[in-house]
C-alpha cells in the first residue's frame, strides 16, 4: 500500500503518505452501476412504434342525394313497399326476415360445414398459438441437460510436460436466460402477433358473412330461373295451342300457310331457351351444393320457391359512423393497420442494444458417485450487452421498408372503407329503383296479358291477322319473364344491403341443424304458377 511506502534516499521529492482508494473507488462504481440501472430501467416503458391513428373518413351520409325512405308499391309479395329505418342495425340472424325454413336450413348447414370457414378456423387458431408462442419471451427461459461423455487428452494439451490421458465426464445442471425488454421489442412482437389474431378473426367473421350471403343470393337466383322454367313451359303450351289454332285457321284457308311455320319456328324458339334456363338451374344447385359443403350429388333440393320467400319490408341501415366498427372487412383493414404501425417500431428497435442476462448452474465430476458432492458445484452468471455499430445501411433500408409497408396498408384501409360505403350506396339506391321497375314490369305485363287475349280472340274471330296476333304473343312472353326478374333481383338487391351493411356479424350464430327430411324435395316438381 502507498501508505506504507518509503521512499529512497536519493528522491528529492517528499513523498507523502497516500490513502487506500478503495472505498472511494467502490462508491464510484456502485453509483455509475446504479446510473446505468436507471437508464436501463427508464427504458422498459419505450415504445418506437409510431402513434396509431385511423384516416378520417366523411360519416354524414352514403350519398349525395337524399337517402330513400321508402320504396313505391306493387301488387304481389315481391311488390311491397319497403321501410328504411336509419339508426338501426340488422340483427344477428338478419336472413330470418325473408321467412323461408328452406333458406334457414341452407344457411345453417353452410355454417356448420363450408370447407372455407374450416380454413378461416385453422388460420385463426393458427394465429393464436402464434401469439402465445410470442408471449413466451416475457418469461424466464429454463433448460436443463445431463450429459456423459469419454474423454481422452493428449500431451500437447500440457505443453509435453504430462502424458495424456482418458477418463469419464459426467455432468447435469440447469440455464435459465432471460431478455429484458428495455427497448419494448418483445412487447411490440407481442403486440404485433395480437393484431394478426384479430385481423383473423375479423377474417373469419367476414367470410361467415359472406358465405351467408352467397347462400341466400344462390338459392334466391335458384328460385328465379325455376320459375322462368315454369313461365316458359306454360308459354310454349300456349304457343302450341295457338299453333294448332293457327292450322285450323289454314285448313280453312283463312291465313297463308307462311303463318303456320312462323308459329312453328316461334314455338320452336321458345323451347330453344329451355335448356340454357334449366342449366342455369342446375349451376345454381351445384354452387349451393358446394356452399353447404356437400358433393353436387349428394344435394337434395331445398332451394325455396319464389312464393315460398317473403320480402323483407323494414330494412334497418346502420349510420355511417356505425359502418367502420360494424363491417368486418373493415374491422380486418385496421387490424393490418396496427400490425403495419408495429413492424415499424421494430425495425426502429433493432438499431438499439440487446440485453440478455443468463446463469448456469449444475454439478461436473469425472465419477458418477461424486456428482452431487459440493466440490462438484458450477456456476455461471453473465450479462451480454449487443448493439449493431456498422450494418452497411441495412437497418435503415429495413426502417425504411416497414414505413413503406405501411403507407401501402393505409391505401389498402382508404380503398376498403371506400368500397363499403360505395356497396351500401348502391344498394340503398338499388332498393329504390328495384321497386320501380317491378311496378313498370307489372303495369306491362297486366297490359300485354290483356293485349294478348284480345289478340287472341279476335284472331279466332279472323278481326285481325297473324301478325297482331303474334306481336302480342311476344311481348306477353317477354314481359312475363322480365317481371319474373324483376321480382328475383328486389330479393337480390335486399341480400346486398345486409351484407354491405355487416349483418351483425359480432353476435353468436346459431349452430347447424340437421336435415329435417320434411325439407327434401325431388328437382323434378315445378308447379308454382307466376
Amino acid at each position: 500500500m502507498l501508505a506504507n511506502y518509503r521512499c529512497p534516499n536519493s528522491a528529492r521529492v517528499r513523498c507523502v503518505p497516500q490513502r487506500d482508494a478503495g472505498p472511494r473507488m467502490h462508491k464510484i462504481r456502485s453509483a455509475l452501476l446504479l446510473a446505468g440501472c436507471a437508464w436501463l430501467l427508464s427504458l422498459e416503458g419505450c415504445s418506437f412504434a409510431p402513434r396509431y391513428s385511423l384516416p378520417s373518413v366523411p360519416t354524414e351520409s352514403y350519398t349525395r342525394a337524399p337517402a330513400p325512405r321508402v320504396t313505391v308499391s306493387a301488387a304481389g309479395s315481391a311488390g311491397q313497399a319497403q321501410r328504411f329505418e336509419y339508426g338501426a342495425s340488422p340483427s344477428a340472424e338478419w336472413w330470418r326476415q325473408f321467412d323461408s325454413p328452406e333458406l334457414d336450413t341452407l344457411i345453417r348447414q353452410a355454417l356448420a360445414n363450408n370447407p372455407g370457414l374450416v380454413q378461416e378456423q385453422a388460420r385463426l387458431r393458427e394465429a393464436r398459438a402464434a401469439m402465445a408462442a410470442a408471449a413466451g419471451i416475457f418469461y424466464p427461459q429454463v433448460g436443463g441437460n445431463l450429459g456423459a461423455s469419454r474423454q481422452r487428452t493428449s500431451s500437447a494439451s500440457s505443453g509435453g510436460s504430462f502424458p495424456g490421458r482418458i477418463y469419464s465426464l459426467y455432468s447435469g445442471g440447469l440455464a435459465v436466460s432471460y431478455y429484458p425488454d428495455f427497448f419494448g421489442v418483445n412487447r411490440l412482437v407481442y403486440k404485433g402477433e395480437r393484431a394478426q389474431v384479430d385481423y383473423r378473426r375479423y377474417e373469419l367473421d367476414a367470410a361467415r358473412l359472406t358465405l351467408i350471403g352467397n347462400v341466400a343470393s344462390a338459392a334466391i337466383n335458384a328460385a328465379s330461373v325455376r320459375a322462368q322454367i315454369v313461365a316458359t313451359r306454360s308459354i310454349i303450351a300456349r304457343e302450341k295451342t295457338l299453333l294448332k289454332l293457327t292450322e285450323t285457321q289454314y285448313r280453312f284457308g283463312a291465313v297463308p300457310y307462311l303463318s303456320v311455320l312462323t308459329q312453328r319456328g316461334h314455338v320452336a324458339s321458345s323451347e330453344a331457351t329451355l335448356p340454357s334456363l334449366e342449366q342455369q338451374w342446375a349451376v345454381y344447385r351445384h354452387e349451393l351444393a358446394i356452399l353447404v359443403g356437400e358433393l353436387p350429388a349428394q344435394l337434395r333440393d331445398r332451394s325455396p320457391r319464389m312464393a315460398q320467400v317473403r320480402l323483407p319490408v323494414r330494412i334497418p341501415v346502420s349510420l355511417p359512423s356505425t359502418l367502420l366498427q360494424q363491417r368486418p372487412d373493415i374491422r380486418a383493414a385496421q387490424a393490418q393497420l396496427r400490425y403495419a404501425d408495429v413492424e415499424i417500431g421494430v425495425a426502429k428497435a433493432q438499431m438499439y442494444p440487446t440485453v440478455t442476462l443468463t446463469a448456469q448452474f449444475g454439478q461436473e465430476s469425472t465419477a458418477p458417485g461424486a456428482l452431487l458432492h459440493a466440490a462438484s458445484n458450477i456456476w455461471s452468471l453473465a450479462g451480454d450487452l449487443a448493439m449493431p455499430i456498422f450494418a452497411g445501411g441495412t437497418l435503415e433500408a429495413q426502417k425504411r421498408e416497414a414505413v413503406a409497408a405501411y403507407d401501402a396498408t393505409f391505401a389498402a384501409y382508404r380503398q376498403t372503407v371506400l368500397g363499403a360505403f360505395q356497396q351500401v350506396a348502391n344498394a340503398l339506391r338499388a332498393l329504390e329503383h328495384d321497386a320501380q321497375t317491378l311496378r313498370a314490369e307489372q303495369h306491362a305485363l297486366a297490359a300485354n296479358r290483356a293485349a294478348l287475349r284480345v289478340a287472341e280472340t279476335s284472331y279466332r274471330d279472323g278481326a285481325v291477322d297473324y301478325l297482331s296476333l303474334l306481336t302480342a304473343e311476344v311481348q306477353y312472353s317477354d314481359t312475363r319473364l322480365s317481371y319474373i326478374q324483376a321480382q328475383s333481383q328486389r330479393y337480390l338487391d335486399t341480400v346486398s344491403l345486409f351484407v354491405a351493411l355487416g349483418g351483425s356479424w359480432t353476435a353468436q350464430l346459431p349452430a347447424a341443424q340437421p336435415h329435417p327430411a320434411a325439407a327434401s324435395r325431388g328437382t323434378s316438381s315445378m308447379s308454382e304458377e307466376n
